[in-house]
């Protein structure tokens, strides 16, 4: 089984993550998509994140196929870091060729994650490109430390089979959406709305 893992707080979950899923998906030629739902990112603030019951029913509308699974495991793990994560699963499953996904946004933050370049070490990774960040993404602490590790795009569906560290990063159509404007927007229509019923 190739197996892509993709987490986030997905707070709230649109058409962008569906693209980085699906191009991942049919770009590395996986199996299966694991949405992992994160309780809470660790880099953000508790107030700024809806609860993952709401975060979960929003991905679930966004994973569309039978080889995207949306799953709360890192709560039933009591994890509250990718690298524990990634550990736990490969652990688990010992026969899967897991592959770590992410947006280029999240590339570009990479080395503010707890335990990034042991993340780096323990599975291949994915980097679909996003919108205005490419280029940062690109010259980002964690794209230089693994420079000679990054493989060509015309090989990623050889990345689940390679030995980490080993990472791509994948160009394609752009989708525009984002969790910040989404929320940005909703906040203002709430304000709106408020505004209108005083």
């Amino acid at each position: 089984m190739r197996v892509g893992l993709y987490g986030g707080s997905f707070n709230p979950a649109h058409e962008g993550h569906a693209h980085v899923a699906e191009t991942a998906r049919k770009r590395l030629r996986l199996d299966r998509v694991i949405w992992l739902v994160s309780p809470q990112n660790p880099l953000k603030g508790r107030h700024e994140t809806a609860d993952l019951e709401h975060r979960i029913a929003g991905v679930r509308g966004f994973a569309r196929g039978r080889d995207m699974i949306v799953t709360d495991v890192e709560r039933r793990l009591g994890s509250a870091y990718t690298i524990d994560t990634v550990r736990a699963l490969k652990a688990r499953f010992p026969g899967v060729k897991f592959v770590w996904i992410m947006g280029a946004d999240s590339l570009a933050s990479f080395h503010r994650w707890r335990g990034w370049t042991q993340i780096m070490r323990e599975v291949p990774v994915a980097v679909v490109s996003r919108p205005w960040i490419a280029l940062k993404s690109r010259f980002s602490p964690a794209a230089r430390r693994f420079a000679r590790f990054r493989i060509p795009s015309l090989a990623a569906a050889t990345l689940p089979g390679t030995r980490p560290p080993a990472w791509v990063f994948l160009r394609g159509p752009l989708n525009f959406q984002s969790s910040t404007a989404l929320r940005e927007r909703m906040k203002r229509a709430s304000l709106t709305g408020a505004n209108e019923g005083g």
